[in-house]
């Protein structure tokens, strides 16, 4: 299987993906959603690359609250999560996100979910998240944003969207996992845009390709 083929540890993806990249992904991508942020994130920043990410604090599944910013000096790589997403299922049934934040875990990287989901829409609320960390074996936290404050915030559009931010806090990556939203590469080749900009960090190099466009389910933003 493809995405098979594209698991490996993170020494790999540095060692794999150092060749140059170039251009933007023209995927699939809905419109920005619409609606009032709730006061969930701290500031009225938006997401930039090259600026720092905006901060936030959210609980996990257990109610303990996550600040990003108590990650400062790690990499940080934030995936917006919906468990019943068609697109999200793909992905981490046979996809890169099948074992990817595993592998990066192991190696230092910080990996969160976002579930910007309002209650009693498609994927959202505790309990479905819960049981979607075992579905899953998920070895990483489930955040909730109920009140869609952040993900509004960082210009969520879809799910899986993706977002990497420095050990300096600087976001330098946002848009889709991949080039592959329907789960065939194009006759260019599979893309990893995650790994290409980890890869691109790791060496101390400017991330070139630093933003795409998202693909997937819209986020269920409250109405």
């Amino acid at each position: 299987m493809l995405a098979r083929q594209m698991t490996m540890g993170l020494g790999a993806w540095v060692l794999a993906l150092g060749v140059a990249a170039c251009g933007k992904q023209s995927a699939e991508a809905s419109p920005p959603p619409e609606g009032e942020a709730g006061a969930t994130a701290p500031t009225a920043a938006v997401a930039a690359i090259g600026q720092p990410a905006p901060d936030f604090t959210l609980k996990d599944l257990d109610g303990n609250a996550v600040t990003l910013s108590s990650f400062k000096g790690k990499t940080v790589v934030l995936e917006w999560f919906n468990p019943d997403c068609p697109f999200v299922v793909r992905q981490h049934d046979e996809g890169p996100l099948e074992t990817m934040a595993a592998d990066l875990i192991e190696n230092g990287v910080v990996w969160l979910a976002v579930n910007s989901g309002a209650p009693g829409k498609q994927g959202a609320g505790i309990e479905r998240n819960k049981k979607a960390v075992t579905e899953y074996a998920l070895p990483h936290p489930v955040l909730l944003d109920e009140s869609g404050a952040v993900g509004k915030q960082y210009q969520a559009r879809n799910t899986p969207g993706m977002y990497v931010i420095d050990e300096a806090g600087i976001l330098r990556y946002m848009g889709a996992i991949d080039n592959a939203p329907r789960g065939t590469p194009p006759e260019e080749g599979f893309r990893n845009h995650v790994a290409e900009a980890l890869a691109d960090l790791a060496a101390k190099r400017a991330v070139r390709v630093a933003e795409t466009k998202q693909y997937g389910c819209t986020v269920k933003y409250v109405d």
